[in-house]
């Protein structure tokens, strides 16, 4: 069910609020280019400066707007267990299809905190559950032995991957079994990931260049490597150019000149600078979609 190109969705603002007009635009686009999947409300969905109850609204609306017609992977982390639950529950409330969970960051929980919160997540709602293992931003690492023990519960099912380490998927096909689903969560390695076994990736760029995204997926998982690294060649000066700063900066002002929405972010985060907007045309014109 949850494989191929996912988009981690921008949440587009106007003028300091929630532009869901734009944001509904953005899923009738991701699905006609062929996304086979959406991911709202994850980092990239700016979610640690979305009040809760905008969080929810997003969820809400993408669930409704995507209409079952690709799978809908609510963004529901956070260091606070309690808070997760919340968020959890309410992702199962308004139809998703799975609840995305960061590792807890800041506060550095050791395996053990999070083989107990991830559990109480799963004890929470009847919700599939993807374990999200970003390291650079939650400063904890889950284990692949840690992971194996999660995924002996019945709704933990996959891991979206930020590690960028390429043998972390055999590893972890070690400890949880070749079915347990794993996504990248880096571009520029997400070729080599689905060579380890991976089934997928919930991507930045997806945002900007769905269609060769969910292209360059499809001929991966067809074991089409050839093609695959075709794309890959047009797509990583993007994969690049859009974190030169913050990724969902980039991904929003390559959208911005797609016209699809604002450039505008919430603070600390910054529009880009001139040099950086330079470095994304010139990669959206290599991957042609400038």
């Amino acid at each position: 069910m949850f494989k191929g190109s996912m988009p981690a969705l921008v949440t587009p603002f106007r003028n300091g609020e929630l532009d869901l007009d734009a944001l509904k635009r953005l899923v009738e686009w991701q699905i006609a280019e062929g996304s086979t999947g959406l991911v709202p409300v994850g980092t990239t969905g700016e979610s640690p400066t979305l009040s809760h109850d905008e969080h929810e609204t997003v969820i809400a609306e993408v669930v409704k707007a995507a209409a079952g017609r690709v799978p809908v992977i609510a963004g529901a982390g956070s260091n606070n267990t309690a808070e997760a639950i919340r968020f959890v529950q309410f992702a199962a409330f308004a139809g998703a299809d799975a609840a995305l969970v960061v590792t807890p960051y800041y506060n550095k929980p050791t395996q053990r905190g999070m083989i107990a919160h991830f559990t109480a997540l799963h004890e929470c709602a009847e919700i599939p559950i993807i374990i999200y293992n970003i390291p650079g931003r939650s400063v904890v690492d889950m284990a692949p032995a840690t992971m194996g023990q999660l995924a002996k519960l019945p709704r933990i099912v996959g891991v979206k991957d930020a590690t960028g380490k390429i043998e972390r998927v055999s590893q972890q096909r070690a400890t949880c079994g070749a079915d347990f689903i794993q996504l990248s969560g880096e571009d520029a390695t997400a070729l080599g990931f689905n060579a380890h076994g991976g089934v997928g990736c919930i991507s930045v760029t997806a945002n900007v260049a769905p269609k060769l995204c969910a292209e360059f997926q499809a001929a991966t998982l067809a074991g089409d490597y050839k093609l695959a690294l075709d794309y890959q060649d047009k797509l990583m000066p993007l994969h690049e150019a859009i974190f030169i700063e913050p990724g969902l900066v980039g991904a929003k002002y390559a959208l911005s000149k797609l016209g699809l929405c604002s450039e505008e972010v919430r603070s600390p985060l910054t529009t880009l600078e001139d040099s950086t907007k330079a470095a994304i045309d010139a990669a959206m014109k290599h991957a042609g979609i400038l």
